[in-house]
């Protein structure tokens, strides 16, 4: 029997191998495609579907397919297509942004796009969680991913002249920027957050102080006047300078994120802090104009604390109107230590002991000027021997010390009491009886003329006794022209009774 064979049409060839071919285009084009992502941006300016790029270290990873409205026309969505072999960089921190012409902390970027127009910037995270769904950040990041170093977080009353891309200095030296700031929930500060490139980030240590150091630093002090500056480009756009104060040991590097308080100068960061700080009240009795929050304290010149409240208070039965100042004192700056202290031992106590020995040999509290030319006051404690005798009620909550007029003050007293004297001496009737005196005196002369013309009869010429005679008449007629001056001198200058002549030793 013989089998018949099923042979196949050259016809059907052609469809198989195109259907095949058809098959394989498809698959390598599945396998050429990358992933597709979404980015949400919060305008669509300077981006185009089908043209805007995204670049990450300058190579083209991807391009916007699309661009819509969100629904709640608050932002814009864009549809990308990545490059294929892009999967691993798609991170759940990994960061999009738009590049374009940007100015900011003294650096320019993005110039490229003026001509090339904007473009999307990418930034590779370092998560192990995948992502397809992103949110681009408003404005570039100051730092990425691939840059060593690390993050730390400044803590500020004010920003200040600080922005995105403020350099950080370490001796002069830019060793990072600000990266980012925020106010804080309760709106009593702000957070700013700093980045400090290696190997320089290992100079940070729990004990590190950060401050501002904007502008041009002057100093006026006994060896004159002292200017400094960390750079130009601080004096321009401002900066941040950091510095490790120097102690017996070593301390290792701070852990990233570390909180640090960013002061406001220099000299504030490396102010000794107050261990034993303590809230006592002054009562002014006088202008307190030139005194400020903030204003030192100090002991003989030496910084024992500072004003932390100005308040103003009116009596209402006698109106007498002063001013309450709040001070916090910290007598462990005066070096004022207590050791081998018996276990229960009150401190308050030997603090009361202490404060009232000194008020009784005359410690008192004085308002005194600190500049002549800003008029800023400080509060000054001294020893005051002739001060009248005060003592200390500790019921009051804070407790009160007593106070001296200020200097200024002083000295205006004094000249008060020297005018109310002036007011009193009668000036105008010493004048008066000055001239009566001179009339009389004129009247006595011309009888005393006659007197010794009626003498000189009765005595022999260029005898003894006529020279006599005519030297006394000649004292007296000296003496009434020098008499005579004096009135009319008085008269033209009063004044000159208490302060003598112009020119003339007091």
């Amino acid at each position: 029997m013989t089998r018949k064979r099923t042979r196949l049409s050259v016809v059907w060839v052609v469809p198989i191998v195109a259907a095949v071919a058809g098959v394989w285009v498809a698959v390598t084009r599945i396998l050429a495609q990358g992933p597709k992502i979404t980015i949400v941006f919060k305008s669509a300016e300077g981006l185009e579907a089908g043209k805007t790029k995204i670049r990450y270290n300058g190579l083209d990873l991807g391009t916007l397919t699309s661009i819509r409205l969100s629904d709640n026309h608050q932002s814009v969505i864009a549809t990308a297509e990545m490059a294929p072999k892009t999967q691993d960089f798609l991170l759940e921190d990994t960061r999009f942004w738009v590049v374009r012409p940007r100015i900011s902390g003294g650096t320019v970027s993005g110039l490229g796009t003026l001509i090339s127009g904007a473009y999307v910037g990418m930034d590779i995270g370092h998560s192990n969680e995948k992502r397809r769904a992103f949110v681009a950040l408003t404005t570039p990041p100051v730092i990425t991913a691939d840059v060593p170093g690390r993050f730390f977080v400044l803590k500020t009353p004010t920003l200040g002249s600080l922005d995105y891309g403020t350099p950080l200095f370490f001796r002069r030296l830019q060793v990072g920027e600000v990266s980012s700031y925020e106010l804080d929930p309760d709106g009593q500060a702000l957070t700013v957050k700093a980045f400090v490139r290696a190997p320089y980030d290992k100079y940070v240590t729990p004990n590190t102080r950060f401050w501002h150091a904007s502008g041009i630093d002057l100093s006026l002090t006994a060896s004159g006047l002292s200017v400094q500056t960390e750079s130009l480009v601080s004096i321009l756009i401002g900066g941040i300078a950091f510095e490790t104060p120097v102690i017996g040991q070593v301390l290792p590097a701070a852990e990233p994120e570390t909180v640090f308080t960013l002061y406001k100068d220099r000299s504030e960061a490396f102010e000794p802090a107050a261990r034993f700080p303590v809230p006592y009240r002054l009562i002014f009795r006088q202008s307190v104009r030139g005194l400020a929050i903030g204003a030192p304290v100090e002991f003989r010149g030496v910084p024992v604390g500072h004003v932390t409240a100005i308040d103003a208070q009116l009596d209402a039965k006698t109106l007498e109107f002063s001013v309450p100042v709040t001070i916090v004192l910290d007598a462990t700056r005066l070096g004022v230590s207590v050791v081998d202290l018996a276990p229960g031992t009150d401190i308050a106590s030997i603090r009361q002991r202490v404060v009232d020995g000194l008020v009784s040999h005359g410690v008192r509290a004085q308002l005194r000027t600190g500049s002549l030319l800003t008029g800023a006051m400080y509060v000054a404690f001294d020893f005051f021997p002739d001060a009248p005798p005060a003592a200390v009620d500790w019921s009051g909550k804070p407790v009160e010390l007593p106070t001296v007029p200020g200097t200024l003050e002083g000295i205006e007293a004094t000249l008060t009491r020297i005018v109310k004297k002036l007011d009193t001496v009668p000036i105008q009737a010493i004048g008066d009886d000055l001239k009566r005196a001179l009339v009389h005196l004129d009247d006595t002369l011309v009888s005393a003329r006659g007197t010794f013309d009626n003498t000189t009869r009765l005595v022999a010429p260029d005898s003894a006794l006529d020279t006599e005679l005519n030297t006394t008449l000649q004292e007296l007629s000296r003496m009434a022209r020098a008499l005579r001056v004096l009135a009319d001198y008085l008269e033209r200058h009063p004044e000159a009774l208490v302060r003598g002549k112009p020119g003339e030793p007091k």
